[in-house]
């Protein structure tokens, strides 16, 4: 997948949450600016995100914190995209 203009830093992070969580999660993360997937998936993780920033910080500030601040959510795993 090729990097939008600007956007240098990007990772999928896959996330836990609480029973039943996932469909409320998943909105909520949806809504959160620089995110640019969230679904619903099966298996250990209960949601998948795709997310993208200029930098490291402003993934940091602007995206991981208002991530980790959604109600439901028990566990984050960030996956960096290397290429």
């Amino acid at each position: 997948m090729r990097y939008r203009e600007g956007m240098n830093v990007q990772a999928y992070i896959l996330i836990q949450t609480g029973v039943g969580k996932a469909s409320s999660v998943a909105h909520a993360i949806a809504a959160i600016p620089g995110v640019t997937l969230a679904e619903g998936i099966t298996g250990p993780y209960d949601v998948i995100m795709r997310a993208e920033a200029a930098t490291m910080e402003d993934f940091g500030r602007l995206i991981l914190s208002k991530v980790q601040a959604v109600p439901g959510i028990t566990r984050t795993l960030t996956c960096p995209v290397t290429g």
